[in-house]
């Protein structure tokens, strides 16, 4: 059998894009702050595999981690990618990888762990199990962004029926589907976002109770209206004066999951301060990264498939179409433009 690598002239070598890092962000991200480079890959080496990729995930975590970078690193992140050549029999050609190759367009990799996010994990294929799911879903509600929502929800909250739940920046990839599997067992749900667009999605489409519109209602007073006996549990992707409020109406020996503080990594925070609901409410409040359930990634894929398939999630995309746009999808995430989970397809 002739290997794939063989069709490969030595001076017809592969051309990778890449966004590096060129200067740490102060404040937003500007574009200057990161550019375009291309590198030329050398020939494959056994046990190696390239990888071209297909989709890139844009995520509020980069931002967060962002500042642990070094200026002419590749800027983090994860991506769907096709193997189109391979001296590795684990990674065949033809095959779709996750991995957390950051924000280029081919890569050379031996499917070892690699990654600056949480404890890095090594390229995975993409499960048949997908079936008709659109490839995509393994970057959102069947991937990292699914098993963020799964685990951080279910095992920091352990919701009960009839609980009260309420989940911010809810229109985003994890935040809409913890609403939808707070539906599911049996909670009633609550939304927090930025347009009554994403709030009409919400409650007409995903089923959750009730909606609020953080730019135009009064979140005090909303919050009192829908949840008069208080809140159980809350999912927690913003941080800043919106979790304040929403902590400062929690019951006793309530649950609040940890995923993000989105509000601010630009943003100098707010002198606004939860101690006192904390200590007085006896709550409970975990922060978590998602790669502590590694040893059970499998589970959460699994069984969110299972809930896509059957029609019990359900899932919106904002793609933006060409790598070059890298960074105004990242920014325009940032923002809160997307609705569901935002993607770059190359």
């Amino acid at each position: 059998m002739i290997n794939s690598f063989s069709k490969r002239s030595v001076t017809n070598m592969v051309k990778a894009k890449l966004f590096v890092l060129d200067k740490h962000f102060d404040g937003w991200p500007k574009e200057s702050d990161l550019k375009i480079v291309e590198e030329e890959l050398p020939p494959l080496k056994n046990g190696e595999f390239l990888a071209e990729a297909v989709y890139l995930s844009v995520d509020p975590y980069m931002r967060a981690y962002e500042p642990s970078l070094s200026p002419g690193q590749t800027f983090i992140g994860t991506q769907i990618a096709k193997i189109i050549d391979s001296k590795n029999p684990k990674y065949p050609v033809g095959e779709h990888v996750i991995g957390q190759f950051g924000w280029r367009t081919h890569t050379i990799s031996t499917g070892e762990i690699r990654g600056t996010v949480g404890r890095g994990t090594a390229p995975q294929l993409v499960s048949k199990k997908l079936k008709n799911l659109p490839l995509s879903l393994a970057l959102g509600a069947a991937g990292m962004t699914g098993n963020s929502a799964y685990f951080g929800f279910l095992e920091i909250c352990h919701p009960k029926a009839g609980e009260t739940v309420v989940v911010s920046g809810a229109a985003g990839g994890v935040g809409n589907q913890v609403g939808q599997i707070a539906k599911i067992k049996g909670c009633k749900v609550i939304g927090i976002a930025g347009s009554d667009d994403k709030g009409k999605w919400l409650t007409d489409e995903l089923g959750f109770d009730h909606f609020i519109n953080y730019k135009t209602d009064n979140v005090a007073e909303a919050l009192k209206k829908f949840a008069p006996n208080g809140v159980d549990c809350y999912f927690d992707n913003v941080g800043g004066e919106i979790s304040t409020i929403v902590i400062s109406q929690m019951n006793d020996f309530g649950r609040v999951s940890k995923c993000g503080s989105i509000s601010g990594y630009n943003e100098a925070a707010k002198n606004s301060s939860i101690d006192m609901f904390i200590i007085g409410k006896q709550l409970r409040i975990e922060g978590f990264l998602v790669t502590r359930w590694i040893e059970r990634w499998h589970e959460g894929i699994e069984q969110n498939i299972e809930w896509l398939k059957e029609g019990k999630l359900k899932y919106r995309e904002t793609v933006t179409e060409g790598f070059g746009n890298m960074f105004k999808a990242f920014v325009e995430m940032l923002k809160g433009v997307n609705v569901g989970k935002a993607i770059v397809k190359v």
